[in-house]
């Protein structure tokens, strides 16, 4: 090839056959992808090892794309449980699937996914590192942590969340400025622990141009990981996490001087009223990098919902240029999600991400609506099932309560708008009472 990455493809106007295919799936005109590529504002997270995939496009202008978090822990560690959730994911229309396994076997897995798996492919390695040397925190050296970084490269995942934006400085800032709710993000934590203890400089920071070179040789997007994202709204657009945000900028450019692709990383928990504001800072700072968001989750106070804090906080971050959501399922702050919580976080990002695609007039987007809209003024209740985006539980919802006349359903009946309406244009008589 006479490329490294996507983004060095594009800027010297090579066209790949990963582009080829996300023009047709984007509706977008090569020249056009190839500029947005090259500025960096469009990414297309492809391993060279990853030969399975179907690749995807990531940016604010396409269509939104969600990322399903799965994998082990200590104490669910059944990997095909977790292969089952990967399985309905992909089928159900994720776009990415990302690895957090933190116990078992979890080289075996990630391989199983890229050598399987046609969805976008991400792991967190500061994680796996963890499990792999199976040796207390402090003892793990700046290289063992470098190390895994190449291994999660050699095992084809597309891209890695790097928490390199905590150094010393942002540490020292966060110890100064004391939060409600501390660090929540894992990976955060980890790192932060690790230089509290040894004294030493975030590896990932001190050492990020290597990790730059492994991802242009591999071709991996890093996806640049916030240490310091608020996990309550109390904490949310405060001076940790503004600070940390201005360094993955810094970052961005220098990944972008080696053509290595980037996305950021973004909120947490965040009230409504925050979430336009730290959208345009973000494009600001890191010049239009692809933003991908946890949520934001825009109320504490839902355990069991936070499917549903998460996808109003995403449907207005991705109506304001935020291109990449993080599903969040009814499980979250409580356990492992089970098979049937991965189904409700993925239809409630789903939801969000295409609000948020018909809002910023994301082409084709409201289509799908106007379909929709077609069924039913016509009561086609079979293309309403087509269309429906679980057409399973519609269908499921329909049957649970026959009516008496196929044309109207259980709560109207004789008083369906729709149907009354359609009659009575057609220049029919309607007689609610005496049909």
């Amino acid at each position: 090839m006479n490329y490294t990455t996507q983004m060095d493809a594009a800027r010297k106007g090579i066209v790949t056959r990963e582009m080829e295919l996300v023009s047709k799936k984007e509706q977008m005109e090569i020249p056009e992808l190839l500029r947005l590529m090259a500025e960096g504002k469009v990414i297309i997270p492809a391993n060279k090892l990853h030969t399975c995939i179907e690749p995807n496009a990531i940016g604010s202008m396409l269509k939104t794309k969600i990322n399903v978090n799965l994998g082990t822990s200590r104490d669910c560690v059944d990997l095909n449980k977790e292969l089952e959730k990967v399985n309905d994911a992909v089928k159900m229309g994720a776009e990415a699937i990302m690895d957090l396994s933190s116990f078992g076997k979890t080289q075996e897995f990630r391989r199983k996914l890229t050598h399987e798996c046609p969805a976008i492919i991400g792991t967190v390695p500061i994680y796996d590192a963890v499990v792999y040397y199976h040796k207390p925190l402090k003892e793990i050296t700046s290289r063992e942590w470098l190390d895994i970084v190449k291994m999660h490269a050699e095992d084809g995942v597309d891209f890695m969340t790097i928490h390199c934006g905590i150094n010393k400085n942002t540490a020292d800032r966060f110890k100064d400025n004391k939060r409600l709710t501390n660090i929540v993000s894992r990976g955060g934590s980890i790192i932060f622990a690790w230089m509290e203890m040894t004294g030493n400089e975030n590896p990932y920071f001190e050492h990020y141009d290597e990790i730059l070179d492994i991802c242009q040789q591999y071709d991996i997007t890093l996806s640049l990981g916030d240490a310091c994202r608020p996990g309550c709204i109390a904490d949310a657009s405060d001076i940790s996490q503004i600070e940390e945000l201005i360094t993955l900028g810094e970052l961005t450019r220098r990944a972008w001087e080696k053509n290595v692709q980037v996305m950021i990383e973004g909120p947490g928990h965040m009230p409504l009223d925050q979430i336009e504001a730290n959208m345009r800072i973000q494009k600001t700072i890191c010049k239009g990098a692809p933003f991908y968001v946890l949520g934001p989750l825009v109320t504490d106070i839902a355990p069991g919902y936070d499917h549903i804090t998460a996808a109003i906080g995403g449907a207005i971050a991705a109506a304001y240029g935020a291109a990449f959501l993080c599903y969040v399922t009814p499980a979250e702050h409580l356990r492992l999600p089970d098979v049937d919580d991965v189904k409700e976080g993925i239809i409630a990002s789903k939801i969000a991400a295409h609000a948020a695609d018909i809002a910023k007039g994301v082409k084709g987007a409201s289509d799908w609506d106007y379909a929709m809209s077609t069924a039913r003024k016509k009561l086609d209740w079979e293309k309403m099932f087509e269309l429906s985006i679980d057409p399973e539980k519609a269908r499921r919802y329909r049957a649970s309560a026959k009516p008496e006349k196929e044309d109207t359903c259980s709560m109207c009946g004789n008083f369906c708008a729709v149907k009354n309406m359609n009659r009575i244009l057609d220049g029919e008589i309607v007689s609610i009472y005496d049909e």
